[in-house]
Formats: structure tokens, sequence, C-alpha cells
């Protein structure tokens, strides 16, 4: 019977982490799927690696590895992946926001032949309206960029064994999950969920922190940002041209008078262009300088008794 392996990254959730651990193993066990449950704590502050450690004691199909520190979701999720054992591999947050019934559905598409099943949001459960907004245009973007709809794109997926594969030889250290798992292409389906509402805690995602997420993101899939730059360019010098030609007008006219504050307007505005154009550059460059490092996506610290054992058998094999 093939073994389906559930990848749950976590960060600080040790409120929730027991009955996650519970409610995914009752769900495949009810529906007579062979499962595992691989946790990864992403460099908690608070008790998630010991209730991790105290579920993989009371359930031999939970295993836990844990960082030396927090490296971040995508990390996370790629070294879940890389430790699954499973024929087939799912992803799906640690506060059961995600439904792990729809993980069901997902496995019996996946016994049809389909590669990737993807979790789509047929709602996005209670957001501010500004979040919401901003969600819309980051994945409107990212769909322009990388050709394929994201507009209800999450990390809650499933994947065949080959896609997982295809995932871990890829050697960019800038990961971006769910839109690598679609831009591999391969037969794929989804299925529709409604976001839950979170029982404890709150979101890790700041303002501050998904601006992040959305820059790095949308310059790690492309160079967009950097033919802006020549836009631009261009833009001022068609206004170059033009406040040219009436100051040239003007001067042959003998009607020419002192213009500064059309100087300052324009020497702000070629400034500003120019710092924005060398911050966009330099970002790049920072990032181009991560990936030469080549150094390591993460850095397991610890794993549960199950994870260790079968962390020799492969190094032994």
């Amino acid at each position: 019977m093939p073994l389906l392996s559930i990848v749950v990254p976590a960060y600080n959730e040790q409120d929730i982490l027991e009955k996650t651990a519970a409610v995914i193993s009752d769900t495949l066990s009810a529906a007579d799927i062979r499962f595992e449950i691989l946790f990864v704590n992403d460099g908690s502050r608070d008790g998630t690696w010991e209730k991790i450690q105290q579920a993989a004691k009371l359930n031999p199909r939970v295993r836990g590895i844990s960082f030396s520190r927090n490296f971040g979701k995508e990390s996370a999720i790629l070294a879940g992946l890389s430790e699954a054992k499973g024929d087939c591999c799912a992803v799906i947050d640690c506060d059961l926001q995600q439904p792990p019934a729809a993980m069901v559905e997902m496995y019996h598409l996946w016994e049809q032949g389909y590669k990737v099943v993807n979790g789509v949001k047929s709602s996005r459960g209670k957001e501010s309206a500004l979040h919401r907004f901003a969600a819309k245009a980051f994945y409107a973007a990212m769909s322009a960029i990388v050709k394929i709809d994201m507009t209800k794109a999450s990390d809650y997926k499933l994947l065949d064994r080959e896609v997982v594969e295809v995932l871990l030889g890829m050697p960019e250290r800038n990961y971006f999950f769910r839109a690598l798992s679609e831009w591999v292409g391969y037969p794929s389906a989804a299925v529709e969920y409604d976001v839950a509402e979170r029982e404890v805690g709150k979101s890790k995602w700041s303002t501050r922190a998904l601006i992040k997420y959305a820059v790095t993101n949308i310059t790690a899939f492309s160079s967009i940002p950097l033919n802006l730059i020549t836009v631009l360019g261009g833009i001022v010098f068609l206004v170059a041209v033009v406040f040219g030609l009436i100051a040239l007008i003007q001067y042959f006219s003998g009607t020419a008078v002192e213009g500064f504050t059309t100087v300052i307007l324009l020497l702000l505005l070629i400034g500003s262009i120019i710092m924005v154009s060398l911050g966009i550059i330099g970002f790049y460059v920072s990032k181009i300088y991560e990936e030469i490092k080549q150094r390591p996506k993460f850095l397991i610290a610890a794993r549960t008794d199950a994870a260790e054992k079968q962390a020799k058998e492969k190094e032994q094999k």
C-alpha cells in the first residue's frame, strides 16, 4: 500500500501541535490511508519541539526534525520533503486552518494519476480589507510573471514522489514552493476548501513580513523590476527632450525666464529615479550574492528517535 508523507512546518505552535497530530492521524486512519506525519520545528522559541517529541513517542507514525535556528517556512517545507519517505507527500500548515479532510480527496486524485494536487481556497476566511487587497495584488502579479494562475494559490498541496525529487534537485536558494510546484508542470488537479478560523494564537505573518515575502519571491521569479528601470529611463529621456525643446524655443524667441522651480523638480525626479533604480539593482545583486555563496538552505540540529533511525538507514544505503 502506498505511503503518504505529511509535512507540517511548525513555528511557535506548541498550543495546537498535539491536536494537529491527532486530527491528521484520525482523519487519515479513518480513510484507511497508510501515512506518516513529519513535523519540522522551524527554530521555535516556545515548547514546540518538546511537543513534537511527545507526539512522536505517543504515535509511531509521527516523526520530527528541528532546525538550529529559524530558517523560514520555505526551508521548513524543503527539509520536510527531503526527509519524507512517502510515495507522495502533502504539505499542510500546523494551525489547522487548512482542513486535513481535504487531504483524503487529494490522495484519491493522486491515485487516479495526478502528480500535483492543489488545495484551492474557496474563501480566505476573516481577513482585513487591506490584507485581502495586498494578497490579490501579489498573486495577480505572480500569475502574470510565471504565466500560471496563482490567484488562489497556497502551500496546501499533495505531490507525487517524482515531483518531489524534481523540486529537491533545484539548487536555488531563494525558494518559493507554491510557485515552483506549479512551474514544474505535470498533470494537476485541485481540491477546494474553506479556510477555518485559527483556534489558538495569531498569524505569524506581519505586514512587514508579507511585503518582504512578496518582494523576495517576485525578484526570484522575474527580472521585470530590472526592466522597469529601462522604462523609467525612457520616460525621463522623453521628459528631458520636451523640456529641452521648450527651453530652446523660449531662448530663441527671447521669452526665456528663470525656471528654478522647474529645474529643482526635474532634479528631484531624476535623482529619485536613479536612487530607486540603484536600490532595485542592489537587491538583485544581493540575491546573486546569496546564490553564489551556496550555503545550506537549512541546518537540522535534532531529530526524534524515529527520524534519527530513518536518517541513519538512509545514510547506510
